[in-house]
């Protein structure tokens, strides 16, 4: 089967306003800690979350339109990955502080 990247901006389209409103939940924070110590992406189930599937969905949904991340289709698996590269690259540092912030 082949691979298909789900809607998401381009580099020169995120804001960060819609990255900071979407890193200021905390489900969705947990989210992006796991994709940024797993760079070659997870399975979105395989993230462990105390919501539904479909709240689940809607947060990596969220983190998806803002820019944060990244997802693809594998087969019937979506992959998520931290847009890292382009974070650092439109806003030095951010996520480097937002990660190493105390839980």
């Amino acid at each position: 089967m082949a691979t298909k990247v789900l809607p998401q901006p381009e580099r020169e389209e995120i804001r960060v306003e819609s990255v900071l409103q979407a890193l200021g939940e905390p489900v969705r924070l947990t989210i992006v800690r796991a994709l940024a110590a797993n760079p070659a992406g997870v399975c979105c189930g395989e993230i462990e979350l105390p919501v539904t599937a479909s709240t689940r969905a809607h947060h990596l949904r969220i983190l998806r339109e803002a820019g944060v991340l990244s997802t693809h289709t594998d087969g019937t698996k979506r992959i998520s990955i931290l847009r890292r590269e382009d974070l650092e690259a439109l806003y030095p540092g951010l996520i480097t502080g937002i990660l190493s912030a105390k839980q």
